[in-house]
């Protein structure tokens, strides 16, 4: 606390489960950081329903940081309505999938050092079918005076007040387009052809690796 100059941390959110230690010791250990008040919230990442369920038994948990964008949708089957029967709220990052749906994005682009040039879904036929995807995308936000990014942010922003979308930027160019979808609310016609367009399972290709996604509780359901 004295490193970080502050009296409290708002959301203390371990970044992924540790197999080794049992959920309700991990968020244990946290309640009484909450209990002697130098945590407000807690939060879990990247976890399934059963460890939501396990941990929420021990204390309420305020949100789940999650990758949840039009092209993965995957928690939307089982993991939103646990989290909305439990009232934890949804922190979606990767809303533009790393890039791919932003309208930006090249094949060839990602260099050695790039995450992106070993992810599945940036891989040869599977980036040819997610870049088409984009081109869907591209037509419908130019319907809506829209960008396929701002788009894609609306659409993540659309799906509830317990869904907040996470964004991040390395350009200020990109950071001023993002924030252009700040104040758009999609109609109902929009929001039908964004599911029409993008059913859950569009995408082909993993999020990650294979042993990157073997490490992923969420992925268990």
């Amino acid at each position: 606390m004295t490193r970080l100059g502050v009296d409290y941390i708002d959301v203390y959110r371990p970044a992924r489960l540790d197999p080794q230690v049992p959920i309700e010791e991990t968020v244990g250990a946290i309640a009484r950081l909450v209990e002697e008040g130098y945590v407000r919230y807690i939060g879990l990442s990247e976890v399934g329903v059963e460890t939501l369920r396990r941990a929420a038994s021990v204390h309420p948990i305020s949100d789940l940081q999650i990758e949840y964008s039009l092209i993965s949708r995957g928690i939307e089957t089982r993991i939103l309505p646990a989290c909305r029967a439990l009232g934890i709220g949804i922190s979606a990052y990767g809303v533009l999938s790393r890039g791919l749906i932003s309208g930006h994005w090249r094949a060839g682009a990602a260099g050695g050092g790039d995450f992106r040039a070993h992810s599945p879904r940036f891989q040869g036929e599977a980036l040819e079918h997610n870049l088409a995807l984009v081109e869907r995308l591209r037509q419908l936000a130019e319907g809506c005076g829209l960008t396929p990014a701002q788009l894609a942010i609306a659409w993540v922003a659309a799906q509830g007040s317990d869904v907040v979308a996470l964004v991040g930027a390395r350009r200020l160019d990109r950071l001023s387009e993002a924030l252009g979808a700040v104040d758009t609310r999609l109609d109902h016609a929009t929001l039908e052809a964004l599911d029409t367009a993008f059913p859950p399972g569009i995408a082909v290709g993993e999020r990650y690796a294979p042993a990157q996604m073997s490490m992923l509780d969420s992925e268990r359901g």
